[in-house]
């Protein structure tokens, strides 16, 4: 699927720097929170993952990948912005820069996590635990930094791109399953699909997963429904 914007894009704002000016502030860091392709209207990192919680979908087992992600502090910014996980996955946050940096994660349901990462130094964690909502990561050193880590107990998720496309592989063939739709910069509720209007309640909407590719065509997210402040 892709996900583009109705309005006219923007150019992202320049940050306030006012740590480490004489590093960070070499590097014209900007806002992330809503990026939005000024060639096509794509809109970056929209999450879209099967819902299991209340009235989601139930899905078997599938087996923890154990896989290790790295986010790292880069040039007084977090890479990637978004971290997509499964639980039983680990997290180490690196810090590349010459300046230290903390990590602060506001878990629900992993242990909150808040420590310095001194220059060149990392410092590992397990998601143990799935998550109900994406969890923002921040560095109260350089409070314009801040990522997003979503931990699931399945792998059906993805993030678009920067020109709003993602693709979510292996779904379960023959079921129709709930997805819930995550942006930082608003709710995404009320969409045009294929030049239909829909209404995703609580961010959610329902697809039948039949063989092979399954297309869910264009979503166009109206202008108020997402902020670059």
């Amino acid at each position: 699927m892709r996900f583009e914007y109705a309005g006219v894009p923007k150019d992202p704002a320049l940050l306030q720097v006012n740590k480490d000016v004489e590093y960070c502030g070499k590097h014209m860091l900007k806002n992330e929170r809503l990026l939005v392709n000024p060639d096509n209207k794509g809109v970056k990192d929209v999450v879209v993952y099967v819902y299991t919680g209340r009235g989601g979908s139930k899905l078997d087992d599938v087996p923890a990948a154990n896989t290790k992600h790295v986010l790292a502090n880069d040039k007084c910014r977090f890479e990637p912005h978004i971290v997509l996980a499964q639980t039983g996955d680990t997290l180490e946050i690196t810090n590349p820069d010459p300046v230290g940096h903390n990590a602060n994660l506001n878990f629900f349901k992993n242990a909150a996590q808040n420590f310095l990462i001194p220059a060149g130094g990392s410092k590992t964690v397990d998601l143990k635990e799935e998550e109900p909502a994406p969890i923002p990561v921040d560095c109260n050193i350089h409070p314009w930094m801040r990522a997003y880590v979503v931990v699931l107990e399945h792998p059906f998720v993805a993030k678009s791109d920067e020109n709003g496309e993602l693709v979510i592989k292996g779904l379960p063939e023959g079921e129709e399953l709930t997805f819930r739709v995550y942006h930082e910069a608003g709710r995404i509720d009320e969409v045009t699909v294929n030049g239909k209007v829909e209404t995703w309640s609580r961010s959610r909407f329902d697809q039948e997963i039949k063989a092979g590719e399954n297309d869910m065509g264009t979503v166009v997210i109206p202008v108020g429904a997402l902020s670059y402040d």
